[in-house]
């Protein structure tokens, strides 16, 4: 199983005797992601050992979900997966509404200003509030921080990676 994949959740703690697990959701989606007869990949982030589990059933609880698999039963059979992160194959990608992206195809954007000055790739997302910011690398190893509005990002084109901005007074 060579292909790539995308990270939904972590498993942050069990949660009750009969083999629950909490998680830590890295998805929008954990109502598509984690309804009954999904399957998932449990994922060692050390040894990148994979074991393929189906949900169950499962619910939100306070900032996580809180999932069961099919094939444990017990707290015994499910403690040695805390700190896995939780998985999907590329081909589980959910068709997004136009102008919203997955992390996976804005990261390593190059972006460009629209008079044309190259600024750097996007090497980071961050999610403080109402709107993301994407955190971009400079050829000098600096950072910009970019908000998400509409009166920044011009265009994104994740086909060929390349993000066009508009520099609002303030930004660099």
């Amino acid at each position: 199983m060579s292909e790539s994949l995308l990270s939904i959740g972590k498993v942050v703690n069990t949660h009750g005797i009969r083999g629950e697990l909490k998680v830590l959701l890295s998805t929008d989606f954990p109502e598509v992601r984690f309804a009954p007869k999904s399957e998932l990949l449990l994922v060692n982030p050390e040894t990148q050992r994979k074991i393929k589990v189906t949900v169950d059933q499962s619910r939100p609880y306070k900032q996580t979900y809180i999932v069961k698999f099919k094939e444990y039963g017990n707290i015994n059979e499910v403690e040695q997966y805390k700190g896995w992160d939780l998985k999907v194959t590329k081909d589980q990608t959910i068709e997004l509404p136009e102008n919203e992206y997955y992390f996976h195809e804005i990261i390593g954007c190059r972006v460009v200003t629209d008079e044309g000055e190259e600024l750097g790739v996007i090497d980071e997302i961050l999610r403080p509030g109402a709107n993301d910011v994407w955190v971009v690398k400079t050829p000098a190893r600096k950072q910009i921080l970019l908000p998400v509005i509409d009166d920044v990002v011009l265009d994104v084109n994740v086909k060929d990676k390349l993000v066009k901005v508009h520099l609002m007074e303030g930004l660099l």
